[in-house]
């Protein structure tokens, strides 16, 4: 006797991405997968994701009226104040060349 089975659809089903990858990207992708136990469909999308959220959100619109536009380019324009801290801070060697 035969069984039947009702397929119930999704209504927003998963999309595939198809990649072509290098012997040593993929290596690479491997290594880091094993480190974080991540599944390379994991850790691929996780990386994907937050490189898009980084150059959506690095090109965001400014609508301003012109007036407040005018004032938004001037403090862009306007000279750097003196930062002794931050001055420091920038002239010290990094941690990671010590």
């Amino acid at each position: 006797m035969r069984k039947h089975t009702i397929k119930t659809r999704r209504k927003n089903p998963p999309k595939n991405i198809n990649l072509r990858v290098k012997p040593h990207a993929r290596s690479l992708i491997d290594r880091a997968c094993a480190i974080t136990d991540k599944t390379v469909t994991e850790f691929v999308l996780d990386a994907v994701c937050r490189e898009a959220e980084d150059v959506l959100l690095d090109r965001r619109l400014f609508d301003l009226k012109e007036t407040r536009n005018q004032a938004f380019i001037a403090a862009l324009d306007a000279p750097t104040k003196s930062n002794p801290t931050l001055k420091k801070l920038l002239s010290r060697k990094p941690l990671w060349e010590s």
